[in-house]
């Protein structure tokens, strides 16, 4: 009787863990079958000066107060302290910035997700931003507290992509048959992606709430996987050296990683020049990238940018 009870339990233990196999790749492997063509992984890259002079000085101007970028930080009560430091420092460069909380903060203002869940937030903050925002804004950049960002140099890299082609970029990476963009590093969408993520949200099939699964995924690889059924597949940005410009670590871990493995180039092993984002960071090093970024300047340096975007009207930006 024992060893029929012994067989019984392994035998309900390896059919729970096939099912969760199965339902798992079924999720990975998720779009491939409704596909109209096989898409390449691209590798994105932003314009060069070259192109950006050949730009007319009234479009420049015109480009420069009508580039607008609309920000989504996923917050939650615990992150108070990252949540005063990013509403004080990069997020003053965004169009508009907005928290999404998993529940109502008094000290704060915020929108009220009221979940704990990721994904649940992370689908609701789309969900909300594109029916208040969908005529205001192109581009819709999602970022976690701990991330910094530096706007301008998103807009830079933007500036000569198509907002109405199927965009989301950041830092990619591949976990089986799917690759997604890192929700550390930061998300990019474009209206277009907006527009198709918002088809599917109401639709359990294509994008489940819960995702279906034993073992839950992450909520970036959830955006991607409901992304995919909509024909939008993720793009790895990067500078013209091939140095990817979203980072999913902070500056002082990517210099020491430098200092182990390139000794002799340490600033060439870094990090891009157009950087966009990096994370892991804690308030004080917040206000220490603020400090770098935006307020220390070499006296009688003068930046030739052939670009300048201008802040918002009313923003207190820096």
């Amino acid at each position: 009787m024992l060893s029929e009870s012994s067989s019984f339990l392994k035998g309900v233990m390896l059919g729970s863990i096939s099912c969760a196999l199965i339902t798992m790749l079924g999720h990975v492997r998720i779009g491939h079958g409704n596909r109209m063509h096989h898409h390449e992984h691209h590798h994105l890259q932003a314009p060069n000066k070259e192109d950006i002079l050949k730009i007319s000085e009234d479009e420049r101007m015109e480009l420069s107060k009508n580039f607008r970028v609309y920000c989504i930080i996923l917050v939650k009560p615990k992150d108070v302290s990252l949540w005063a430091a990013v509403k004080e420092t990069w997020t003053k460069h965004c169009d508009k910035a907005e928290f999404f909380s998993s529940e109502n903060v008094k000290v704060f203002e915020s929108v009220n997700m009221e979940t704990n869940d990721m994904w649940l937030m992370m689908r609701k903050a789309y969900k909300y931003a594109f029916d208040k925002y969908r005529d205001q804004y192109n581009w819709f950049f999602l970022a976690r507290p701990t991330t910094f960002a530096i706007i301008e140099n998103l807009k830079y890299f933007l500036l000569k992509k198509d907002p109405s082609q199927p965009f989301y970029l950041g830092h990619t990476i591949k976990s089986g048959d799917l690759e997604y963009v890192s929700v550390e590093g930061g998300i990019v969408l474009s209206i277009e992606s907006m527009k198709r993520l918002d088809s599917l949200l109401d639709i359990p099939e294509k994008c489940p709430e819960q995702g279906g699964m034993i073992w839950k995924i992450s909520e970036d690889k959830q955006l991607a996987v409901c992304l995919k059924y909509a024909g939008v597949f993720a793009e790895n940005a990067e500078d013209a050296d091939g140095k990817d410009v979203f980072n999913t670590k902070s500056v002082g871990l990517f210099i020491k990683e430098a200092m182990t493995n390139h000794p002799n180039q340490v600033v060439e092993g870094c990090c891009s020049d157009m950087a966009v984002t990096f994370n892991g960071l804690t308030p004080n090093q917040m206000h220490v990238m603020m400090y770098g970024v935006y307020r220390l300047r070499a006296f009688g340096h003068i930046f030739n940018d052939a670009f300048v975007f201008l802040p918002p009207n009313g923003s207190d930006n820096d």
